[in-house]
């Protein structure tokens, strides 16, 4: 994780109840975005939807020490799952604590074709793993991918599975970039060797498995320091997991610098997504700028190949005022060349970020939509945005009915307190 420990956390009841009908409404079909629950310290949630079926979940990370998590945990993931497509809730439960685990982080959600949902996260610097076939309300012993490796600590999962399940990917880094593979539905794993030899600092950013197998990841690489430019790549196996190999993509020059409260330097780090659609198209899209400390642009490309060429880079969108665009997340639908992509970006002001989002077509992408459209509600909100976006990441999924379903965090500062804010189409 690049930023603080996290915790996960779930969307109030019924926030969604009557979206369809007389509830308020963002420009492009989203409804106005909801505040996951009042008072909460939420932040870094993600979401996933159920190929087969009308479930979705959704994962927060909830600070609050023990009378939020329990005790032990200062923060903790929380997880709920809706039957009916985001419009109810039901109860939220925290993902698995193992013994003397302090605090939960980085969630990672997917869910394959038989409506059995796969997790990965963090137990302190541990990363976990674990399925659940009761949607979310219990879950199979976890394993603990760091006392496989043998690494002194384990960080930032993220989560790929085949349609089925049976695949199952995580990368992670111990400074050096990582996966672990398993074959056999997450029963068993086995952990690469560094998939990099070049010393720096790795982050996996988004996973996806092309039809044919072939596994991606979008991942950014920096300096130990935090400092100095950073490297956006694509790590892929055609193989299953045997071998696996790295296409650079990108370069970004320092990245814009972080100025609030505990702020990491690297918080506003550029990032590389990537989907593959059902033609096997792959697109990536990473933030850039050409300028040390200067606003990024986001940049896309496509692979026809499964990643081991990719097309010239393309300008998706432009710088803001002071840190630009970043924290890029892609999904697809179910035709060819159906990519969509939620971001969010300080175009309003240093302290007005908004989260949009855009839709992929043959000659560009779309008009902008923001997401983050409430005028109030938090005390780090007005009319023109939020002060500064709530952790590191946030989530995007499509179901199979092609509704879009977004969650992010909003928070005064690095340090927070902010909440999760979710909408849907």
């Amino acid at each position: 994780m690049r930023a603080r420990l996290l915790l996960v956390a779930v969307v109030s009841a019924a926030a969604f109840a009557g979206a369809g009908s007389g509830a308020a409404r963002a420009a492009g079909g989203f409804a106005t975005e909801q505040l996951w629950q009042a008072g909460a310290d939420d932040w870094e949630p993600t979401v996933a939807t159920d190929p087969s079926s009308a479930y979705v979940y959704q994962v927060t990370t909830r600070y609050g020490g023990q009378k939020a998590c329990g005790k032990g945990l200062g923060h903790c993931l929380l997880v709920r799952a809706s039957a009916d497509r985001g419009a109810t809730w039901g109860t939220a439960r925290r993902l698995p604590a193992t013994p003397n685990t302090t605090a939960q982080n980085d969630p990672e959600v997917k869910v394959a074709s038989d409506g059995v949902v796969y997790a990965a996260w963090m137990n302190d610097f541990d990363v976990m793993f674990a399925r659940s076939v009761d949607h979310g309300a219990t879950w199979s012993s976890p394993v603990n991918l760091r006392l496989q490796s043998g690494l002194h600590f384990t960080d930032k999962p993220i989560l790929a599975i085949s349609p089925s399940g049976t695949d199952v990917y995580i990368a992670f880094n111990s400074s050096d970039s990582y996966v672990a593979t398993s074959h056999d539905h997450g029963n068993t794993f086995a952990i690469s060797s560094p998939t990099n030899a070049d010393g720096l600092y790795w982050f996996a950013e988004q996973g996806a498995v092309a039809p044919d197998g072939t596994v991606m990841f979008g991942e950014s690489a920096e300096e130990q320091s935090g400092l100095g430019p950073v490297q956006l790549a694509i790590v892929r196996s055609p193989d299953g997991g045997a071998h696996w190999s790295t296409t650079f993509i990108g370069t970004s020059q320092e990245r814009p610098p972080c100025t609030t409260s505990t702020c990491p330097v690297d918080f506003y780090g550029p990032q590389t997504a990537v989907a593959v659609d059902t033609s096997g198209t792959a697109l990536a899209v990473y933030g850039a700028n050409s300028t040390p400390d200067g606003p990024m642009s986001l940049f896309s490309r496509t692979s026809t190949d499964d990643g081991a060429t990719w097309s010239a880079p393309r300008l998706v969108s432009s710088a803001g005022s002071a840190v630009g665009a970043d924290f890029q997340q892609l999904a697809v639908g179910r035709t060819a060349g159906d990519f969509r992509m939620v971001f969010m970006d300080d175009r309003n002001g240093p302290a007005a970020w908004n989260t949009w989002f855009v839709k992929a077509s043959g000659t560009g992408w779309s008009a902008p939509v923001r997401l983050s459209n409430a005028t109030a509600g938090a005390p780090y909100k007005s009319a023109a945005g939020f002060v500064q976006p709530y952790g590191d990441y946030l989530g995007y999924a499509v179901d199979r009915n092609g509704t879009d379903y977004a969650i992010w965090g909003e928070g005064s500062s690095y340090a927070g307190p902010g909440g999760a804010w979710f909408t849907r189409d």
